[in-house]
């Protein structure tokens, strides 16, 4: 018998757990070795087992998916991580790639597809969907040029998001490690890489690129 394929599920929302439990446990070649509620539980846990996949939720407490997939990635440079979001792929799949992921998938996909991601990254591949495919080979052909927010670093990216949910910069200083005044300039530099003025702007970009939810 081949080795079974080690998956560590992190989201924050017990549905979804449950529904990603289930597809791996109707897949002969997975095994769930372990799950976790939020970031630093899914840093913890990603650390101490021996795990071959992780499926790792973007939008969770504590540490968000860039911040995990960046420390795990310093850690475990081999580990494949695919993200799951809520939103599209086209949206945020390039930048997670970029950071190290392995693959992103929209939490409306098909349990088939999930199926299919885990296996290609297990064996080394890289999964994207034909939405983000068609996105990168548009902006490779230099046929579509991409939107403002898409040019932010990083840790720019990671203070505009959380200042469009709606987080005051003390916790997002707290959340990132960081000094109020290092937010402040990220701030400052986010607003003027997307021509914004204020946060309620800010709010209005994500809305309107459906970043967020609204």
């Amino acid at each position: 018998m081949s080795r079974k394929i080690k998956i560590l599920i992190a989201d924050d929302h017990a549905v979804v757990r449950r529904g990603l439990t289930q597809i791996i446990s109707e897949a002969s070649d997975f095994e769930l070795v372990g799950i976790a509620e939020d970031g630093v539980e899914a840093l913890s846990k990603a650390q101490e087992l021996e795990i071959d996949v992780l499926l790792l939720d973007y939008d969770m407490p504590g540490k968000n998916g860039l911040d995990v997939l960046a420390q795990v990635k310093s850690i475990k440079p081999r580990l494949s991580v695919i993200i799951l979001s809520i939103f599209p792929e086209e949206h945020y799949g390039a930048r997670f790639l970029k950071a190290g992921a392995s693959g992103y998938l929209g939490k409306s996909a098909a349990p088939e597809q999930l199926v299919e991601a885990v296996r290609k990254v297990a064996g080394g591949g890289t999964y994207i969907g034909s939405a983000l495919a068609d996105k990168l080979v548009f902006e490779l052909k230099g046929e579509k040029e991409g939107a403002p927010h898409e040019r932010l670093t990083d840790r720019e990216f990671q203070v505009f998001y959380r200042i469009a949910t709606g987080k005051k910069l003390k916790d997002i200083a707290d959340e990132l490690a960081i000094s109020i005044n290092t937010v402040s300039t990220y701030r400052s530099r986010v607003l003027d890489k997307l021509d914004l003025k204020s946060n309620a702007d800010l709010i209005h970009y994500a809305l309107r690129n459906h970043l967020i939810g609204g």
